[in-house]
């Protein structure tokens, strides 16, 4: 099993043993910087680096309450669970420390943000916040759970109704693979989901220009 190193000297109060997010901040910062988001889903939260991110930037750039959404079932992907993969995880740990994590951030920002943690797959509590309403109620949401094609369409389709028009809508690990190109299953990789889901959607939908392809920022343009 992988060792687990905490990054917690790096992040200050915060402990996690994985840094996917960092270089996606520089994007989110211009993001925040002009949309100005209240209400935030998030789908896929692990240790909860993005979403100590997110509830820090809320606080700074939102007038008036502002809430994050998170939904995992913090059981992890394939890539958690193969035997010595660079991946692997204890998922159990994961969500400790995302409680953790989150904890302290909510602290810092004393109060102003709220946070709803919703432990469950991504379908079925995406179907569920559908049918509980109201719909377009997100001014952005973050897809970052399974990496598995099928479940990546399966979250932008069922979270799409949810964002508003005008919000914005991420994709993470847009070239992501965890395996060797001349090895790579297309069922195991978000792009073709994604690429399908931008195909689909066009015309509801607009890029957002001149930010890195490691995630895919796009806006609402119609219902």
């Amino acid at each position: 099993m992988m060792a687990e190193i905490s990054l917690k000297n790096k992040t200050g109060p915060y402990d996690f043993t994985r840094e996917w997010f960092s270089a996606n901040i520089p994007s989110w910062e211009s993001i925040f910087a002009t949309e100005k988001p209240r209400h935030v889903l998030e789908i896929g939260s692990f240790e909860g680096r993005s979403a100590c991110y997110t509830i820090e930037k809320l606080d700074t750039v939102s007038s008036g309450h502002a809430s994050l959404t998170c939904i995992d079932n913090w059981f992890g992907g394939q890539e958690h669970r193969d035997s010595g993969g660079f991946y692997q995880a204890v998922m159990s740990d994961a969500e400790r420390r995302f409680d953790q994590n989150t904890s302290i951030a909510l602290q810092k920002v004393e109060n102003r943000v709220s946070l709803r943690k919703i432990k469950q797959n991504s379908r079925d509590a995406l179907a569920q916040l559908l049918v509980a309403g109201p719909l377009e109620k997100y001014d952005l949401v973050f897809i970052d759970g399974s990496h598995e094609a099928p479940d990546v369409l399966a979250d932008a389709v069922l979270a799409f109704p949810l964002l508003r028009v005008g919000g914005t809508l991420i994709f993470d690990d847009y070239i992501w693979s965890d395996q060797v190109p001349q090895k790579r299953d297309p069922l195991r990789m978000p792009k073709p989901a994604i690429d399908a889901f931008v195909n689909i959607y066009q015309r509801k939908i607009e890029f957002y220009h001149r930010l890195p392809l490691w995630q895919l920022y796009l806006r609402k343009v119609a219902s």
